[in-house]
């Protein structure tokens, strides 16, 4: 005979229950269903009970789907309603911008001039032919130490030089100029610092590249007539300095991308 301690577990109960419907041997008397009936409905209680418990209490579907749904419909209307509120508030911004339009009319034509002025200014990339003109440092090193031997200075290109490039071709009619593919401008200032040249914060190495879209014979005129190119080509047969000239067919020199704030000028007598 079986005893337990406590309630049964539900797995015995249920064995027993079902061990009740074992095949009767010849003989046996039929007192297994009068006894696995109530067993099989205790164990359906107890399923029932640990479903009950695992559910804590509460229904296994989710009743919250509901709210959920409206809270969503909620937002959804508050949301359309401020979108038409934006709407309207840009049709009236049109309309009083409609209604100043005679009023702003000395601006916009202030703006108009200054547009019309962008190009000269070099805030538009210009297009067409032109010269390019290019500077080289010498292959040359110091060899010797005699009257004669060439010194640092003589080897390397100077800020002079390409300053001297530059007014030149303005003087030869330049439309638009460029240095190292950086736009020149009114408040540019070349600089060198040993055989570098700065502009604009960029720094380059030699060779520098001028480009400037023009008439290229009268340019090239301008060149050659400049005394300050004359010495740097006497310079170029002396110590193998480098200059190249090149006649641009089609040429872009591309708009000036930088900052155009003034911090200082100087008027000169």
């Amino acid at each position: 005979m079986e005893y337990t301690t406590g309630a049964p577990s539900w797995r015995l109960v249920l064995r027993r229950a079902l061990g009740g419907l074992r095949p009767r041997r010849p003989g046996q008397r039929q007192r297994g269903w009068s006894i696995a009936v109530p067993l099989i409905g205790l164990a359906a209680g107890l399923l029932f009970t640990t479903s009950a418990t695992t559910a804590d209490g509460t229904s296994l579907r989710d009743d919250r789907r509901p709210q959920l749904a409206q809270l969503i419909a909620d937002k959804r209307t508050r949301l359309d309603g401020r979108e038409k509120r934006a709407a309207d508030l840009r049709a009236a911004v049109d309309q009083d911008a409609a209604k100043l339009a005679d009023v702003d009319e000395p601006v916009k034509s202030a703006r108009a001039r200054a547009d019309a002025m962008r190009g000269g200014a070099g805030f538009t990339a210009l297009r067409g032919p032109g010269i390019t003109v290019s500077l080289n440092d010498s292959p040359q090193r110091i060899t010797g130490t005699g009257v004669d031997a060439p010194e640092n200075d003589d080897l390397v290109v100077h800020q002079g030089d390409v300053q001297a490039v530059v007014n030149a071709l303005w003087a030869g009619g330049a439309e638009a100029m460029s240095i190292m593919d950086v736009r020149v401008i009114s408040t540019s200032a070349v600089r060198c610092v040993g055989n570098t040249l700065l502009l604009h914060g960029q720094v380059f190495s030699p060779p520098f590249k001028i480009t400037a879209i023009g008439e290229p014979t009268a340019m090239h005129r301008a060149l050659e007539s400049a005394e300050g190119v004359q010495q740097f080509r006497t310079a170029v047969a002396d110590f193998g300095l480098g200059y190249q000239e090149t006649v641009e067919r089609n040429v872009t020199v591309r708009a000036y991308d930088g900052s155009s704030d003034l911090r200082s000028a100087e008027v000169t007598e």
